[in-house]
């Protein structure tokens, strides 16, 4: 299980050292595997429709709901799960966010993870929202029991980004990089920077692409990369600035998969690890890895090899949303928006075998509607681990109301 002081996100990448490694869990040996539900949405105060990745901070859950069931933009929440000691969790709505059109403390919370400082605060973003309806950067604060919201910056639309999708993480200067669905130039998604400025923050663009619904992810050197709705890229600073440089281009859905969805992964070799809603040999998604070309006369681009392309159906997944994650034999782990038994998604292993270097897909678990439904949808979700082989995550829909839930799962 977790223990306190512990703080860890895959959608969002907490600590900007953690986004440079391969996540490594343990492995474990082939059974049955269980799901274990630990909070089912109502629909009431706690909101409905959790999208956004999970993030473990001092044994605790946190997440963001978009409330939208009852059609259009909802208040959505940021809410907390607690171990309640007596095998159960127990969740507290954090802030509730305005649910007419432009409210200026945002709404809509739906996709990014959440991150938080050193002094417990969170960050996030909102799609809509704030002064001029674009979306916002927000903190929440501790207040004694409660928690205050402050604006830090709302997007306006006029070449500083539209429709933030995620916070990204921070670097060791305090800056912040997160995502844009659109508003760059030509109404292209982006990167941006949210610095602290005397007492406030000041945003620039520093990247436009076709829109993206992923988080960014830093290396050891001070690199940025990213997907957009077509590439993959990777942003260098320059002293003045950020130098742009496409690593890939998926051209060919059947081949290669097409929009990519998910923040990046990176092994100790450098490589480079995501998936794809769609494309591949089903058009059902795929897994795939990039890796650099270090000698002879492509030196310095990138190779994309499948690992995995997605048949869907009822004995597959089918559009995988988020990122993978790695077991310390090399296995990886995600999941699916739909595909499975009852076609409302699947938790997955891609199960490596080290003499031929290829990997075998194997269905963990098929959700059932009251087990969960649609892990994803509406925005992307990360599996997070415990080390001892267990994985925590939620679904859009399903549940004892089908307005979502959180769960674990014990392959």
């Amino acid at each position: 299980m977790f223990g306190k002081g512990q703080s860890l996100t895959l959608g969002s990448l907490t600590l900007a050292l953690f986004s440079m490694m391969l996540l490594l869990v343990s492995a474990h040996p082939a059974q049955a595997a269980t799901e274990t539900v630990l909070y089912s949405f109502t629909g009431g105060s706690d909101s409905d429709v959790p999208t956004g990745p999970l993030t473990l901070y001092n044994g605790n859950f946190y997440g963001t709901t978009q409330g939208a069931s009852f059609g259009g933009v909802g208040p959505g929440i940021v809410y907390e799960l607690s171990p309640n000691g007596s095998g159960g969790w127990n969740e507290s709505t954090l802030y509730t966010f305005c649910a007419l059109p432009n409210c200026v403390d945002g709404e809509y919370p739906n996709n990014g993870a959440l991150l938080f400082d050193s002094l417990g605060n969170i960050y996030g973003v909102t799609q809509y929202g704030g002064t001029y309806g674009y979306g916002t950067v927000f903190e929440l604060s501790p207040v004694g029991s409660n928690w205050s919201e402050t604006v830090l910056y709302s997007f306006a639309n006029n070449g500083d980004g539209a429709y933030p999708v995620d916070p990204g993480f921070f670097d060791s200067e305090g800056n912040l990089y997160g995502t844009l669905f659109s508003g760059g130039s030509g109404a292209s998604g982006g990167v941006f920077e949210l610095s602290p400025s005397g007492g406030g923050w000041t945003e620039q663009l520093i990247y436009s692409d076709s829109g993206t619904w992923a988080a960014v992810t830093p290396d050891g050197s001070g690199n940025i990369y990213g997907t957009s709705a077509t590439t993959v890229f990777e942003l260098s600073p320059n002293g003045s600035g950020w130098t742009p440089k496409t690593l890939f281009t998926f051209a060919n859905a059947e081949k290669d998969g097409s929009d990519p969805n998910g923040n990046l992964v990176f092994d100790n070799a450098g490589n480079l690890y995501g998936t794809t809603t769609n494309g591949g040999k089903s058009n059902a998604g795929t897994v795939f890895k990039l890796s650099p070309v270090t000698s002879g006369k492509k030196k310095g681009t990138w190779t994309e090899k499948v690992l995995y392309s997605f048949k869907g159906g009822t004995k597959d997944g089918a559009d995988p949303y988020g990122a993978i994650v790695f077991d310390s034999a090399g296995n990886a782990y995600g999941e699916t928006v739909s595909g499975g038994k009852d076609g409302v998604g699947v938790v997955y292993e891609l199960v490596f075998t080290a003499s031929t270097g290829k990997y075998k897909e194997k269905v963990l678990w098929s959700f059932t509607g009251t087990g969960g439904a649609n892990p994803g949808a509406g925005g992307w979700v990360n599996l997070i681990p415990d080390g001892e082989g267990n994985f925590y995550s939620v679904t859009a829909r399903g549940g004892t109301d089908n307005y979502g839930l959180a769960f674990e799962l014990t392959p």
